[in-house]
């Protein structure tokens, strides 16, 4: 069975560790109301979605 012949040092592993972190979400103004929603995704503040009401919203 192979095992390392060193150990991994902590600059190695942290290197390789980089990508894996928590990201925000992109945000984009809405074309509508203007209050910010991810994109791709219905506004929840007036449910419109690509020029169009797709929800009611209170």
């Amino acid at each position: 069975m192979a095992t390392p012949a060193r150990r991994t040092s902590k600059t190695k592993k942290r290197l390789r560790r980089t990508h894996i972190k928590l990201d925000t979400p992109n945000l984009s103004a809405c074309p509508n109301c203007g209050e910010l929603r991810v994109s791709h995704k219905v506004c929840p503040s007036c449910g419109y979605y690509d020029g169009r009401q797709v929800m009611n919203v209170k």
